[in-house]
């Protein structure tokens, strides 16, 4: 995630015991507003892929046109899916579990 917007409660007591908290992050936030500051986000083609989905692009012609294909934000789900395993093995995992979804143009969650 490049820039987080949101705050998750699971009850009204995180609310409670963080009041000050979030009093100054809104305060903080009318300000950003106010000077209009922005958030300067990553292109997708600022992404690196892990090198298990590169290989697999280099492999197979189909998969990188296929790729190349989907939308920006297709693309930047897959490679944050696939960079986000720690192991090799679970990214290898991970790339040849999407391959058919990717030739098919969907996206991680379609």
């Amino acid at each position: 995630m490049q820039a987080a917007r949101q705050i998750r409660f699971t009850n009204v007591r995180e609310i409670v015991e963080t009041k000050p908290i979030l009093k100054a992050y809104i305060k903080e936030a009318i300000e950003v507003e106010k000077a209009g500051l922005e958030v300067n986000y990553k292109k997708t083609s600022e992404f690196v892929i892990p090198e298990e989905f590169q290989n697999r692009l280099v492999e197979s012609p189909a998969l990188k046109t296929a790729f190349d294909a989907l939308t920006p934000g297709r693309q930047r789900a897959y490679i944050l899916y696939f960079s986000a395993a720690k192991q090799s093995k679970t990214r290898e995992e991970r790339v040849e579990k999407c391959v058919q979804q990717i030739l098919k143009g969907k996206g991680l969650n379609d």
